[in-house]
């Protein structure tokens, strides 16, 4: 297993640098730029998230330095739409602010070696470094990602098994209607509805609709602090919840039907097993292979794909929420350094699946195969 681990992990240098690579190409073909933002800003245009700035060169980012198809200086404010009348040393020092003047591979190799020693830089523009920035959103991230992940896997499970035990019966065309309502509704669009039931919208205000604290938290004594802070998080994770928790119970079942029709099964009974040891002594470790093996999707998408529509309608500070915003303001250093968290995070909960699968099953053994 150990040389199976090392190989991984040298695997993820490449993965990570692809990841990066492509990421800095799509970006630098993209229209606008922070330089674009702050002439747009001075002349007043639009630089909403539909505001697209045609005949620019592309942003892309370089870790501290960053990146945007870089002009050469001489005619550079012609270079940028609306830049027009204003003074090329002004525009030359905006290129110099964000390292735009360097070449796309320099500022790409640049990226990478800061990248690699954690060093992310600044924010375009915000008077903060990006890790701390980071820092400072991970928490609601963290309560978000993990107590949603928790509660998918401790509600699925166990209703899936039973599911797939009573396959056919009243209770699982019930819940099988349920889930299948719950799965075809979107989460952001069943948030907006717990609002209006459940938040002081048309009906009840029986939740707070922001925060993960009140405002007089830190005053509560700690029984009410824990109350207070999972009060808040009632609606956000029932929300994030909604989609993950209607696919993992449907796989479970799935899993456990699967191997429940198998040869082995009707062996163990003919042998005297009762239906309790054949389906935990025998069909629990070849089923939850499966449900394992989705749990790296779950996990990340609890912290990005997920998360930023919810926190933007709970108004929740998270990491959700700053990529979006990043990406809508062009702040491409905050963007890639998300990016780049999010893909190391990915790959080393990938790794850490594998490894559950040898605890889950012995049998497994990633040393006799290649990566």
């Amino acid at each position: 297993m150990g040389a199976y681990i090392i190989r991984r992990l040298l695997l993820m240098i490449p993965t990570l640098f692809g990841i990066m690579l492509v990421s800095f190409v799509v970006i630098q073909l993209a229209p606008g730029g922070p330089v674009e933002r702050i002439i747009a800003q001075l002349s007043g245009a639009d630089t909403g998230a539909t505001s697209r700035v045609s005949g620019s060169p592309g942003g892309d980012f370089g870790g501290r330095t960053g990146a945007e198809g870089a002009a050469s200086i001489d005619g550079a404010s012609s270079r940028y739409r609306g830049a027009q009348g204003l003074d090329p040393e002004f525009i030359k020092k905006l290129e110099q602010q964000f390292g735009f003047d360097k070449p796309a591979h320099e500022r790409f190799f640049l990226m990478l070696w800061n990248y690699i020693r954690f060093d992310f830089g600044k924010s375009y523009f915000r008077d903060i470094s990006i890790l701390q920035l980071i820092k400072e959103k991970l928490p609601v991230s963290i309560s978000l990602g993990l107590w949603m992940t928790l509660l998918v896997y401790l509600i699925s499970i166990p209703l899936g098994i039973r599911k797939a035990v009573q396959d056919g019966s009243r209770f699982d065309t019930w819940t099988s209607g349920i889930i299948i309502v719950g799965y075809a509704i979107p989460g952001f669009l069943f948030a907006i509805l717990l609002i209006v039931l459940f938040a002081g919208g048309s009906f009840l205000d029986w939740f707070p609709l922001r925060g993960l604290t009140s405002d007089n938290w830190s005053q509560l004594p700690w029984y009410s602090k824990i109350i207070d802070y999972f009060w808040h998080l009632t609606l956000p994770l029932t929300a994030m919840m909604l989609g993950a928790f209607t696919t993992m119970t449907l796989l479970t079942k799935n899993s456990f039907l699967d191997e429940i029709r198998k040869q082995y099964v009707l062996t163990a009974k003919a042998k005297g097993c009762t239906s309790r040891q054949v389906l935990y002594g025998h069909v629990f470790r070849n089923a939850m292979l499966i449900v394992i093996a989705g749990f790296p999707s779950t996990f990340i998408s609890a912290f990005f794909a997920d998360a930023f529509l919810i926190e933007t309608i709970f108004s929740l500070d998270g990491l959700g929420l700053l990529s979006f915003e990043s990406i809508m303001n062009r702040d491409y250093a905050v963007v890639f350094a998300n990016l780049y968290i999010f893909a190391l995070i990915g790959l080393f909960v990938g790794l850490l699946s594998d490894i559950t699968y040898t605890l889950v099953d012995p049998r497994i053994d990633f040393e006799a195969r290649e990566v």
